[in-house]
């Protein structure tokens, strides 16, 4: 049974422990974070934040990496880094995976070279490490193609390595910007259904729920994809809009998606 979960981000401006008990409160299976939501990595404080976790029945699907293999080697080597170190923390936590960017390729990288080889370098180096301790890498979509998530995962070649397809950046879909414009001439749902058959985890964007349908993105396109492909994992909510009560919408987001999810 698919899972319905939601990212810390969504809710802004609150403790990690209030985050999990207004996640519980939602009645939501799952939840996730970015690496720099910690205040600590002391392993006494991560402890209680697991323990919390269990206690509330809330696993955590990722941690979230941002970042691109893209700059000079010396920041190269800084971001590989601090992918390890999310790695680690991912260990600890009890989640089995962790998210890295993947975005428009520029032409050149920050040395000048062609940044194709170095960004899958930088991904074989993660996943390698990951492998090492039973984790799994996500490559997010940021804004991207479904033709460049395909191509680094082939380039890349490690059994450990797939997708967190976010469904609101796509190029050519409004949360890439221009914010809330899409283009004509792209149709990103298609990006969606070439990459969901490789899908460890579903990032489903909300901008415009007020009503209790989503405005700028089609979940009535979307939900059925995932049911074609048998996707049986998590769906995490991530409110990216401008009301105030962003709890409430990440509630109302969820009630959409049950109803979504239970008519397919």
């Amino acid at each position: 049974m698919i899972k319905i979960g939601t990212n810390f981000l969504s809710l802004r401006d609150t403790s990690i422990e209030d985050f999990i008990r207004t996640a519980y409160d939602l009645r939501l299976d799952c939840i996730d974070f970015h690496f720099r939501a910690f205040p600590s990595t002391d392993a006494a404080y991560l402890s209680k934040i697991k323990m919390m976790c269990l206690q509330y029945g809330l696993p955590i699907g990722y941690i979230g990496m941002s970042g691109l293999f893209t700059g000079t080697a010396a920041e190269r080597r800084e971001h590989a880094e601090n992918c390890r170190e999310a790695v680690d923390l991912a260990a600890f936590l009890g989640s089995p995976i962790i998210r890295l960017f993947c975005s428009t390729m520029p032409e050149k990288n920050g040395d000048g070279d062609d940044p194709w080889p170095a960004m899958i370098s930088g991904y074989r180096e993660v996943a390698d490490y990951a492998a090492t301790k039973g984790i799994a890498i996500g490559l997010q979509n940021h804004p991207s193609t479904g033709d460049e998530m395909l191509r680094i995962r082939r380039e890349t070649k490690r059994e450990n390595f797939n997708f967190i397809m976010d469904t609101g950046q796509w190029v050519g879909s409004p949360g890439a910007g221009p914010r809330g414009e899409t283009d004509p001439d792209i149709d990103f749902y298609h990006f969606m259904e070439q990459t969901v058959p490789h899908a460890l985890y579903i990032r489903t964007k909300f901008y415009k729920i007020e009503s209790g349908k989503e405005e700028w993105l089609d979940y009535e396109r979307i939900v059925p994809m995932l049911k074609k492909v048998n996707y049986n994992g998590c769906i995490s909510i991530v409110y990216e809009g401008e009301a105030e009560d962003r709890v409430e919408q990440v509630r109302l987001a969820a009630n959409y998606l049950r109803d979504l999810l239970a008519g397919c």
